[in-house]
């Protein structure tokens, strides 16, 4: 799957480009923004896709009127999966997993904009981006306890406790309460907390300067976070290295030191 940015129209969720930013929002506002097979689906494979799409910069995954999602549908999903038999529900978990492998894998920061619920995989999906910003109506439940499910879902216990620590991870994991905007905050879960009306500036004004820098470079920074988390220091020392000797050769590198000399603001163009 490839796609035109400009053009792109996804059946399952709300795609919009300008500049350099895509901003996805899912559209069922009614109902909180819930998933379902089909929009976990489309997501996986949107985020697999943007691989290869060189034109996008940086993706915002934003709320819709007033909500960043529900988690997985009620009458959609949780229904179906209790008349699901083992075999079946494997597929289900490793593909609800395949979408968090997939915002992980592709090389374009992903930054989660957070307005209202936020919770089980709807709180997975900010979890999984690289930076979130929250309101102070942002509220986080993974809430897998809750329905009688680990809180081991989606990388959850992988990924939350390198954000807020061990213990903080295994405190909401295993209550599914709710974490507030404020205590978010302190525990480095958001990166800023901004009003509701200047939610999506802000968002907007991060991505900007981010995709206005050496997207390249950006992309091995984000694979580097990603593979280290499994490395030894050594191990990571050599592969940093070996990444910092490919920027390197990159034309960003180069119009960098020029602008540097010229007394100049570099203008990088991702190669």
């Amino acid at each position: 799957m490839t796609f035109d940015p400009a053009t792109y129209c996804p059946e399952h969720f709300l795609w919009s480009y300008r500049d350099g930013i895509a901003t996805i929002r899912l559209d069922r506002p009614e109902r909180k923004n819930p998933l379902t097979f089909a929009s976990y689906a489309e997501l996986r494979d949107t985020f697999r896709a943007l691989v290869y799409v060189k034109d996008v910069k940086v993706v915002i995954f934003a709320p819709n009127e007033g909500n960043f999602s529900s988690g997985g549908d009620v009458h959609d999903i949780i229904g179906p999966l209790v008349r699901m038999n083992m075999t079946e529900l494997m597929d289900f978990t490793r593909m609800t997993g395949d979408l968090v492998k997939a915002m992980r894998g592709c090389p374009q920061p992903i930054i989660a904009a957070v307005d209202g619920i936020s919770a089980g995989a709807g709180a997975i999906i900010p979890m999984s981006a690289d930076m979130r910003l929250g309101t102070p109506d942002a509220k986080t439940y993974f809430l897998f306890n809750r329905v009688g499910l680990a809180g081991c879902d989606m990388g959850a216990c992988a990924i939350l406790p390198r954000i807020i620590g061990q213990g903080r991870a295994t405190e909401l994991l295993m209550t599914g309460r709710g974490l507030g905007a404020e205590e978010g905050l302190n525990w480095g879960y958001f990166n800023m907390v901004v009003s509701k009306e200047t939610l999506m500036e802000e968002a907007n004004k991060l991505a900007t300067q981010i995709a206005a820098g050496p997207t390249f470079a950006n992309g091995m920074t984000k694979n580097q976070l990603n593979m280290e988390w499994d490395m030894s220091l050594d191990t990571a020392i050599e592969a940093e290295a070996q990444a910092q000797a490919i920027c390197m050769q990159t034309k960003d590198f180069e119009r960098a030191y020029n602008a540097f000399v010229n007394k100049e603001k570099p203008v990088f163009e991702g190669d």
